[in-house]
């Protein structure tokens, strides 16, 4: 998945190119779209640092098998991102999980 592919989706899904992070919590890996986004005066990342952020997200997600959970997850949710609350989309790495859980 490109960056570009990952700002379509999130920009479809809620109108604006929110910033995604990955977080690990409990031993379990999450992907967070949270509630900062490139079209923010303050947003602290240019368009091009932004979409190479999204590039290198979209990398792990491909590696990882995660692309059609985060796909599924963002269609069917009706959660969205607001101020100090990210939407968390948990990512099922089957028994590779302890390799990238460290």
């Amino acid at each position: 998945m490109t960056g570009n592919e990952l700002r379509q989706i999130i920009q479809d899904k809620w109108g604006y190119s929110y910033d995604v992070q990955f977080r690990r919590l409990h031993g379990k890996i999450f992907v967070q779209v949270m509630w900062r986004y490139l079209e923010q005066a303050s947003f602290p990342l240019s368009e091009t640092d932004y979409l190479a952020h999204l590039d290198q997200v979209g990398s792990y997600l491909d590696a990882w098998g995660g692309v059609s959970q985060f796909r599924e997850f963002i269609e069917s949710t009706r959660d969205r991102p607001r101020l100090g609350k990210a939407v968390s989309i948990p990512l099922d790495l089957g028994q590779r999980a302890s390799e990238w859980i460290i």
